[in-house]
């Protein structure tokens, strides 16, 4: 099962579980200086012995991996500037799907259909929007509405083009090694998406930050990630989240920062009917969440103009 489509079926809560941040220095002995901060190179395998020693130890006792202290001809004092990568917990947290795995049309583990592809679906959509106009005491054959229901139902497949989306594929190859530790910032990207309570629309703005480890992302991709997600039936808790977690699965880095800020159509045109109001949603892995001066930077760049 491919980890975009996990995600789609995931509550915020899962989400939150499946992040493993209890390798990452608490505030207070994390260094976040220019010229000093360190990032893991490990593999997988030294990641995980890193994972295993923090879980160990004391969370105040960060100290160098023997190999770094060799090459750095260091002495066996404790060190507070490693910035170890964010690491996703193993698969075996993510709950089982009962067969669904492979289905990207829905996340309804109660239906059992999967149609050869999205355009399959139309036929019985169409029919669907059509009953909705009879029931709405409208003339399904009268001229202005003849085509419509083809239209909604192509309309609502392009709302939620994000299930038929992965994250593989997307990224295309797009991740470079790069020697660059400095936050990287994309801003003011923006996000459509559909509310999955009353089905209506809900858009506005995402900035995603990042702190490298070794690895950058094509800047485009964050913008893309967006797409996937937003592109589906959604609640912005859970879009800033998968966000998030898309972005630490592509380039593993020392902490991803996501704040979204949406007009929900659902508080607009219904409802309270309050056309002033905004939902700012964000999530904070790593050295975000553990470092308030990074933090601050982060959304210090986010809210200048």
């Amino acid at each position: 099962m491919s980890f975009t489509r996990q995600l789609s079926e995931m509550s915020a809560s899962e989400l939150n579980d499946a992040i493993d941040d209890t390798n990452f220095p608490q505030a207070h002995i994390l260094s976040r200086g220019r010229n000093n901060s360190v990032c893991s190179t490990s593999s997988t395998s030294g990641t995980s012995s890193l994972m295993d020693r923090a879980a160990n130890q004391p969370e105040d006792a960060a100290t160098v991996p023997p190999a770094t202290a060799a090459a750095a001809g260091a002495t066996d004092e404790p060190v507070a500037n490693i910035r170890p990568r964010l690491i996703l917990k193993s698969s075996n947290s993510i709950p089982e799907n009962d067969g669904h795995e492979n289905c990207t049309f829905h996340h309804d583990l109660e239906l059992d259909h999967k149609p050869p592809t999205r355009e399959a679906l139309l036929p019985d959509m169409a029919r669907s929007y059509r009953l909705l106009l009879g029931g709405l005491g409208e003339n399904p054959d009268r001229q202005g509405l003849i085509k419509t229901p083809e239209r909604a139902a192509k309309a609502m497949l392009y709302f939620t083009k994000g299930y038929d989306q992965n994250l593989e594929d997307v990224l295309n190859g797009a991740v470079f090694d790069e020697d660059h530790d400095e936050m990287v910032v994309v801003k003011d990207i923006e996000m459509f998406s559909m509310c999955e309570h009353h089905l209506v629309p809900f858009y506005g703005k995402v900035s995603i930050g990042y702190l490298p480890c070794n690895k950058i992302l094509g800047l485009s991709k964050l913008a893309r990630i967006v797409e996937i997600f937003s592109r589906r039936l959604q609640v912005q808790e859970r879009l800033t989240k998968q966000i998030a977690v898309a972005v630490t699965q592509a380039v593993q880095p020392a902490g991803v920062a996501v704040v979204v800020e949406g007009v929900h159509m659902c508080m607009v045109m219904r409802g309270v009917q309050k056309i002033n109001s905004k939902t700012v949603t964000s999530t904070m892995l790593g050295v975000f969440r553990d470092d308030p001066k990074t933090r601050e930077e982060f959304l210090n760049l986010v809210n200048s103009k």
